[in-house]
């Protein structure tokens, strides 16, 4: 997608929902997105709201934690360092993002007495500003930029850079914490060198609830995939997982059960040093990276031929011959068990231990079973073994139906 950079409501984690709940939402069960039935983390600070609108479109349930909060930096050293490095290296684009962070820049550079020498510099570049608020801090200090777009999109602004051809080329990128996804990858990609200007710092979350409650759904199993958009971010999921003491057993996830997507390489650093094999778009933004997940989440997907219905298990719902059918986070926990092997009878013993918290009452197996029929709206999926359990209807011989 062109432009990820939308506005849209999000899907937060209800502080009182225990984290094996059913992450979904409403949708019609005829029409549904490639990511129905899928819940998709999401670790992003910045433009969070772009990332959970493209999903949602798609049919995701979306768990927001976010991993990072940004603030003004404190040690101005990095932001002295990089202004001295444009002042006596003049770049060949300046990208201004925020109207802030700009206007904070001049007056560091100012109180370091740099001020002047930076806006001479600046006057000599091909500076790009992001929308009418950045424009105006542009113009604020005497300069004049060369373009902005009209839609305010960073998008926009990296097919402009592209488009004009970027090899061999400095630009100089005024950070804002948390890096724009993709952005600085597609440009060094391309050939150019890249000086970032850090105007704000990452720091842990003020508020650790919605991530705690993130990494609380990823170990439960309730989460499909982990959407990362900056390596400080993948860094920070880390550092509290093992402020918590589940750093091992959030790896174990990564590596095995929870599909993790990158949006470029840089940011997949962190999660390969650890041996978790992660996915990147060959365009390294937002629009791609969901397009990525709504190819690899559905061909994960466990799909068998069962009493003549083609059966699609996925995250927290199935499809039945195409047909979504929402699954409570108990029937689903049966349903893996008996998808583990498709046709052999499962003793109520074993689908017992495989229930969320249900002790040692088998009839807890029977409501669950009856409710997860009920869910499947074709009874007859499941068959019931006398004595001994309960098991897939699947014919062995049968070839798997054809995709609807």
């Amino acid at each position: 997608m062109r432009d990820a950079y939308r506005n849209d409501q999000e899907i937060r984690v209800n502080p009182s929902c225990h984290a094996s709940a059913p992450l979904s939402m409403p949708m019609d069960q005829h029409e549904h997105g490639p990511l129905a039935g899928f819940t998709v983390g999401v670790t992003a600070a910045r433009r969070a709201d772009e990332l959970i609108a493209l999903l949602r479109r798609r049919g995701a349930a979306v768990v927001h934690g976010p991993a990072l909060r940004i603030v003004p930096l404190a040690d101005d050293t990095e932001l002295l360092a990089a202004t001295k490095e444009i002042i006596g290296n003049t770049p060949d684009v300046v990208v201004a993002t925020t109207a802030i962070g700009f206007r904070g820049w001049v007056e560091a550079a100012e109180g370091w007495g740099y001020g002047s020498e930076l806006l001479d510099a600046l006057r000599g570049v091909e500076l790009l500003a992001r929308g009418p608020k950045v424009k105006g801090a542009v113009r604020a200090a005497g300069l004049t930029e060369s373009w902005s777009p009209s839609s305010e999109s960073m998008a926009e602004v990296l097919d402009r850079l592209l488009a004009e051809g970027v090899d061999g080329r400095r630009i100089a990128l005024q950070l804002h914490g948390e890096p724009l996804p993709g952005f600085v990858e597609a440009l060094t990609a391309a050939g150019a060198s890249v000086v970032g200007v850090p105007v704000y710092r990452w720091m842990p979350p003020e508020d650790l609830g919605p991530l705690d409650r993130l990494l609380d759904a990823v170990l439960s199993g309730a989460v499909d995939a982990l959407a990362f958009t900056s390596a400080p971010a993948a860094a920070s999921l880390f550092a509290r997982a093992a402020e918590r003491g589940v750093r091992d057993r959030l790896v174990e996830a990564l590596r095995h059960e929870v599909l993790a997507v990158c949006v470029g390489p840089v940011t997949a650093l962190p999660l390969q040093a650890e041996g978790i094999p992660t996915h990147q778009p060959e365009r390294f933004r937002l629009g791609p990276l969901v397009q990525l997940l709504c190819t690899e989440l559905p061909a994960r997907s466990r799909v068998l031929p069962v009493a003549g219905h083609r059966l699609e298990i996925r995250g927290h719902a199935v499809l039945v011959d195409g047909e979504l059918r929402p699954v409570p986070p108990a029937g689903m926990a049966l349903l893996d068990r008996l998808a583990h092997r498709p046709g052999w009878v499962v003793s109520r013993a074993d689908l017992l231990r495989a229930l969320p918290g249900a002790g040692r009452d088998e009839h807890a197996v029977e409501t669950a079973m009856a409710r997860l029929r009920v869910s499947l709206g074709v009874p007859k999926l499941i068959q019931t073994v006398v004595k001994r359990g309960y098991r897939l209807s699947v014919d062995p011989l049968a070839d798997d139906p054809p995709a609807p």
